[in-house]
């Protein structure tokens, strides 16, 4: 019987980069626990424009070459702070994570086990991070990665198997809790949104020159922070921080069975739409969507917080 590879036996790994799209020469790959990716070399088309009287074509030939994809997690402590750190162009200082202007890059290998293929992604950065928190889920965070080229061999990049992923808990949407101010002000709680998505963008791109087909770096540009999110309709309060352009602070904590917590921050956000409506008789919902701006006090337009 033929043996076609499956999914239940399919890993990824990754080592971080010292020099774009270069592989360490004896790397330590560490597995990543994930719930689904996408991750693909892809070659643009570069076709011939002759007309000839028969109609057809006669050359098509594959031009620029780069590597990218999602990978789909749900977000738990330690496991995926490197990807973090990617999305932030920056590093941990103790527990803290704030936007800053560092990139960083892997090389992020797919273990087909069951038919012994191994696809290798390198030069991968993370363009941008979506952050999906709602009740009763984890929080399931999508990297989107950009990349410079990718192979497949038989062989593992590395002579020893990944070092094993810690599995631990995922954080949910249910153990933490929200709370807002005014920027500046002392923060409350917020207990009336029923789901919050955000996506912090880098505008990753390649930077494609004359004499290759795979890109020498990776261009980016700023540090764009969009968000939605749904809110009961109870007063006036949320409405009234979009009629009056209110700056606004936003806490968002998350938390684990083991007492693990991640709490996100953003400490200078506008409320830039704030529309409800009536589609049932039950319980009205208004959809809310923001931006964040850079904060003198916190120096970021997001700041990271994880447990110790």
């Amino acid at each position: 019987m033929a043996t076609f590879a499956q999914g239940a036996r399919t890993g990824l790994a990754y080592v971080v980069e010292s020099t774009f799209g270069t592989t360490p020469a004896t790397p330590t790959l560490i597995g990543i626990p994930y719930v689904s990716h996408s991750l693909n070399l892809t070659k643009d088309r570069v076709q011939g424009q002759e007309i000839i009287p028969d109609r057809m074509p006669r050359h098509d030939r594959h031009g620029n070459r780069q590597a990218g994809g999602d990978i789909v997690v749900q977000l738990g402590k330690g496991d995926f702070d490197p990807f973090l750190e990617s999305a932030f162009f920056n590093t941990f200082s103790t527990n803290t994570l704030k936007i800053g202007t560092a990139p960083k890059f892997f090389t992020i290998e797919e273990q087909s086990l069951d038919i012994t293929q191994f696809r290798r992604f390198t030069g991968m950065s993370v363009g941008s991070m979506a952050v999906s928190i709602a009740p009763d889920q984890m929080v399931n965070t999508t990297f989107t990665l950009v990349g410079k080229g990718g192979s497949i061999a038989t062989t593992s990049v590395s002579a020893s198997a990944p070092t094993a992923s810690s599995i631990n808990p995922p954080f949910d949407g249910y153990s933490g809790g929200l709370r807002i101010a005014d920027t500046g002000g002392s923060l409350g709680t917020l207990n009336v949104v029923t789901n919050l998505d955000f996506t912090l963008n880098n505008a990753l791109a390649p930077t494609f020159v004359v004499g290759s087909d795979e890109t020498p770096s990776l261009e980016f540009g700023r540090a764009e922070i969009e968000g939605t999110m749904n809110v009961y309709f109870e007063d006036a309060a949320m409405i009234n921080r979009f009629l009056n352009e209110t700056e606004t602070a936003l806490e968002v904590k998350t938390g684990a069975p083991n007492n693990d917590e991640m709490t996100w921050l953003f400490p200078r956000l506008k409320i830039n739409s704030f529309e409800v409506g009536v589609d049932s008789p039950t319980s009205r919902q208004a959809s809310i969507s923001f931006s964040a701006l850079f904060d003198t006090t916190e120096n970021s337009s997001l700041t990271l917080t994880r447990s110790a």
